[in-house]
């Protein structure tokens, strides 16, 4: 009886062929469609508006970043921190799902620090911290993030 199910199912001229052909279509179409966006959206970019100088940063795929990107463009106030840190409030808390706990962060690193709700962009390397999530890196400009503040930073996505 198996077998007659079996052979019913690998013959296309049946329904159960058809049928079965029809669902292996779809469920590549899906696929293949969710690979496309997801390869669309990486690398993902952003530009920094530092006053008058212009910085650029490509970020990581994470829950962490796709919850900071939803929030662009943004306007935020860094202000320096530690000597080395550029820290701003963000407006809401962002997702931590999938973040490892902590981080060793190094110049021009892009994060998310959780306990304080905090964008954090390191103007030089730092120790370990928990709560650091790594959102992106400073590509281009970090000069510009590395000035006493406070700094007035218009952060927006970077569409190719």
């Amino acid at each position: 009886m198996a077998a007659k199910i079996l052979a019913m199912q690998a013959n296309p001229s049946t329904p159960e062929g058809k049928t079965r052909r029809l669902r292996s279509a779809v469920l590549w179409f899906f696929a293949l469609s969710a690979l496309s966006v997801f390869a669309q959206e990486l690398p993902m970019k952003i530009r920094l508006h530092v006053n008058s100088d212009i910085a650029t940063a490509t970020l990581v795929d994470n829950a962490t970043t796709r919850d900071f990107v939803a929030l662009l463009p943004l306007t935020i106030t860094l202000v320096d921190f530690a000597k080395v840190e550029r820290i701003g409030d963000l407006p809401r808390k962002l997702s931590t799902v999938g973040a490892p706990i902590g981080m060793d962060p190094v110049a021009g690193d892009i994060t998310y620090y959780a306990p304080w709700n905090n964008l954090t962009i390191f103007a030089g390397d730092n120790v370990y911290a928990d709560g650091l999530v790594r959102m992106g890196k400073v590509a281009t400009g970090l000069a510009a993030l590395q000035r006493s503040g406070p700094l007035k930073v218009r952060i927006e996505r970077i569409q190719d």
